[in-house]
């Protein structure tokens, strides 16, 4: 296992992470393929709760499977299908576990998956549950103010989406969350970096980054489909007119590779940007292409270590 989340951002070197959906199924060598294809390449790896809305193997089940198998897992947790109560008893189910990373957000609505006819909870919002999480591992008390003998110790984390309307209080959200005790973010993909680095700097003047470790979001475009599903369906993505003319100019046998170079180009431009911590890789189902991501980039825990082979 590598040296972990907590230990890569104290280091000062960029700090990759990815993205494992649990299966729909209840196969554990699904989780374990993936894990395999990531382990010695990033520092850590979320692992999704319901993704999209659509009933997949629980978070905390699945990040315990991932932990055991070698890779530090980052379990997330939304507030769409649980109440106060059923949050507060995952977070220490993660705590209790082991777990050492949580990653706290609203999550999307029933009516985006498989089952819209879902009653949706979102008793609490994702600064809400951050600030529950703070509460739980800082002050030793539930919600309802009872104190817990032996605390959490898990890391905890929240998500951002800088070029989301309206974009002039994108970094102040992050900064409610920080203060609500996040320690570490990870965005929405980042395609225009010089867009991203002047929202960093409105981070950075807000003291975020004294506290809380930015984690750009990155990812492969493989195809022209996923390029038109980004460009229309992903709220608040912004894709530059140059990305899509340049995706769009190669053959479209040569688009997964274009898109390839190109999220290693991101790369290595967003690790240069002040404050930024390094970046978190979403590759859905295409966990394979992580390592040639992050070798060619020169990032993660294999370049720190001086070779191009992880373990």
């Amino acid at each position: 296992m590598t040296e972990g989340l907590r230990a890569a951002l104290a280091s000062g070197r960029p700090v990759v992470t990815a993205e494992i959906g649990p299966p729909r199924d209840a196969d554990p060598d699904a989780v374990l393929r993936k894990v395999k294809a990531l382990r010695g390449w990033v520092d850590a790896a979320n692992v999704t709760d319901n993704q999209g809305a659509n009933v997949r193997v629980s978070s905390l089940a699945a990040s315990v499977l991932v932990q055991r198998a070698g890779l530090e897992p980052v379990m997330q947790l939304t507030c769409r299908d649980r109440n106060r109560i059923a949050l507060q008893s995952d977070l220490l189910g993660a705590g209790i576990l082991g777990v050492p990373n949580v990653l706290l957000l609203t999550g999307d609505h029933p009516t985006l998956g498989d089952h819209p006819e879902a009653r949706p909870v979102f008793d609490l919002d994702g600064v809400q549950l951050v600030w529950t999480a703070r509460t739980l591992r800082d002050e030793g008390t539930h919600l309802s103010g009872r104190a817990i003998g032996h605390r959490p110790g898990w890391l905890i984390g929240t998500v951002e989406n800088p070029f989301a309307a309206p974009t002039e209080i994108r970094a102040r959200r992050l900064a409610k969350k920080a203060a609500a005790g996040a320690e570490f973010v990870q965005t929405q993909y980042v395609f225009d970096v010089p867009l991203f680095a002047r929202w960093m700097e409105q981070v950075r003047a807000l003291g975020v980054t004294e506290h809380c470790a930015v984690l750009a979001g990155v990812g492969p475009v493989r195809s022209l489909r996923m390029l038109d599903f980004l460009a229309t369906k992903v709220p608040g993505l912004h894709l530059p007119d140059e990305v899509a003319r340049r995706l769009r100019g190669v053959p479209e046998q040569r688009v997964a590779e274009e898109g390839l170079e190109l999220c290693v180009e991101t790369i290595r431009e967003l690790v240069t940007v002040p404050g930024v911590s390094g970046v978190h890789v979403m590759a859905f189902g295409h966990e394979d292409e992580v390592s040639e991501i992050v070798r060619r980039a020169g990032v993660g825990p294999a370049a720190q270590e001086g070779h191009n082979d992880a373990a």
